[in-house]
């Protein structure tokens, strides 16, 4: 297949994972990319120090291009982000951020920059910032959707920007790339799909809950991370979901898992707390939300917890029926892709 996502990225698929926490490591990073796709590292759970060393270990498995993200938000996004221009990663992928720093960084090494946004003001920012190519994510999303769907959200973009655009969210199979590229995208990115495959570190509870799982089987809301995120619908999510006391989050359990991810990001937890409480109330409340689901999503991720763990899925977790290889799947979404191009061509030629 031959798109300007193909081409841009030199891959062989216009397909790109998505950069999940915990799912998207190394190993799953290389197994993206040795099958003709676009691996992109998840640095959120990582330091600067894991960051290089992550970013070491898909040169080790993979000669093929691939990426890494920075969700600018998050603590300590900006050193890794500063790491990802030093290893001069192929692809940078940025988010909730102003990014031109990394664009002006990558180009001056030939790396290519790819902003997430959720709608067409954040991409026409991102365009103007540098950005040689868009995520562009529908309400149908895991996670951090737009408040659009995909059917709308991606051609408003198309028509507003003049970069490519890779279509994210409810894209699980060959139909849901040709209808992407038929709305004007170039490529689509899977996170819920790819997070099930054999390659995928995601814990076997959870591989075995998404197929059960139909496409209403997710829940969308603000109090669970204080963005607006979609996670697969369980008891524990929907609890997770309940609007606190005046709308507020539960800042004792925020306190002990700052800890946490102080720890993990090897930065002093005093550091870590008063830097988020001089930020201001708003952004204090928002790291707080972020501080306990991303003890959430770790749970379900790492340790398959049904009883504490959330797991962030879209709504195309209903389309899921098998748990294939990387390379089945795009060899399986290519074919796919192509018989429904065919069906779209006999009916506009009768």
């Amino acid at each position: 297949m031959k798109t300007k996502m193909t081409e841009l990225f030199d891959i062989r698929y216009p397909i790109m994972l998505s950069g999940m926490s915990w799912i998207s490591i190394p190993e799953m990073v290389a197994a993206v990319a040795n099958a003709g796709g676009l691996g992109l590292l998840a640095t959120g759970p990582l330091n600067p120090d894991e960051t290089r060393k992550a970013i070491k270990k898909i040169r080790s498995l993979t000669d093929k291009p691939f990426g890494a993200n920075a969700t600018l938000l998050f603590p300590g996004a900006k050193e890794n982000a500063k790491v990802l221009l030093e290893e001069k990663v192929p692809v940078i992928n940025f988010s909730l951020g102003k990014g031109d720093w990394l664009a002006q960084g990558a180009h001056k090494y030939g790396g290519k920059v790819i902003a997430t946004v959720v709608n067409d003001r954040h991409a026409l920012a991102a365009e103007k910032q540098g950005a040689d190519a868009l995520v562009v994510t529908g309400h149908e999303a895991a996670a951090h959707g737009g408040d659009a769907t995909s059917l709308v959200l991606i051609p408003s973009i198309v028509d507003a920007v003049k970069i490519p655009i890779v279509a994210a969210g409810g894209f699980a199979d060959g139909r849901g790339l040709a209808a992407a590229i038929a709305l004007g995208a170039s490529g689509v990115a899977m996170g819920t799909r790819l997070m099930t495959t054999k390659e995928s570190p995601l814990h076997q509870n959870y591989k075995n809950l998404s197929l059960e799982k139909g496409v209403d089987d997710t829940i969308y809301g603000v109090y669970f991370d204080g963005l607006g995120c979609r996670s697969l619908k369980t008891p524990t999510a929907v609890k997770a979901y309940r609007r606190g006391f005046m709308g507020m989050p539960n800042f004792l359990s925020a306190m002990v898992s700052s800890q946490d991810i102080a720890k993990m990001l090897n930065l002093p937890y005093f550091k870590l707390f008063f830097g988020v409480m001089f930020s201001g109330y708003k952004t204090s409340v928002q790291m707080a939300y972020l501080a306990n689901a991303f003890k959430a999503i770790s749970l379900a991720t790492q340790e398959g917890d049904l009883n504490k763990g959330v797991l962030t899925v879209g709504q195309c977790t209903g389309l899921l029926h098998d748990i294939p290889t990387v390379a089945e799947l795009f060899a399986r979404v290519e074919k796919e892709a192509l018989e429904a191009q065919k069906r779209v061509t006999a009916a506009v030629a009768q």
